[in-house]
């Protein structure tokens, strides 16, 4: 058995400790860590997982692809040179409540399509902390925070949680479209996100990774 424990208690984490199970995984969570000051709200969504507040351990961290595909393909790419990365994040409007967007326009009469941010992943992951974490995988994986460009687009007619990557470099060029289906537990994020987790989870014990 491999134990591991979690960073947060959000609905991330709460997807990946009920999919564990689900697919059998010899993975077992044995603890998650919190902010200073939310322990009992942890407990209370992680159930009997027991909590930290904080700790220095040498500890190994994995970034799994998460709600994206392509992730492999822009790391091998940079090593070859990497030119240019660019992520857009469509979502419905449902999805932007609760951050900046809402002071930006009505997210409950929405026209059509509305471009909420353009710019650098380092400033989406910063103004979008609960949107942007594909931005910021994208942006460790690829030209950093600073090169990366993002833009976030609120959609009425998003048939899920849509994520496009482009990338450019000297080994070529790719561009990929996934359509996600809202997580459950928090429609900011999609299922997708913590299946990847559970996935990276259980590699840690199977003989052939992929």
């Amino acid at each position: 058995m491999t134990a591991v424990a979690l960073i947060g208690h959000g609905g991330i984490a709460q997807d990946v400790v009920t999919a564990l199970p689900e697919i059998g995984s010899p993975v077992k969570v044995v603890g998650a860590m919190c902010r200073p000051g939310r322990v009992q709200q942890a407990a209370k969504a992680l159930g009997d997982i027991p909590i930290m507040e904080a700790c220095d351990g040498g500890s190994r961290i994995l970034l799994p692809a998460g709600a994206v595909g392509g992730i492999d393909a822009i790391a091998a790419m940079r090593v070859g040179g990497l030119h240019m990365v660019r992520y857009r994040s469509r979502k419905p409007p449902a999805a932007w409540c609760g951050s900046p967007a809402e002071k930006a326009v009505d997210l409950d009469k929405l026209p059509g399509r509305t471009v909420l941010y353009r710019g650098s992943a380092g400033e989406a992951t910063l103004l979008y902390p609960q949107n942007a974490n594909v931005a910021a995988a994208v942006a460790l994986a690829g030209l950093g925070f600073d090169a990366t460009e993002v833009e976030l687009v609120a959609d009425p007619e998003a048939p899920g949680n849509v994520h496009e990557i482009e990338a450019e470099g000297v080994a070529g060029r790719f561009a990929i479209q996934l359509q996600d289906k809202a997580s459950k537990t928090n429609p900011k994020t999609s299922t997708l996100a913590a299946l990847s987790v559970a996935r990276a989870l259980n590699n840690l014990q199977s003989s052939i990774v992929i």
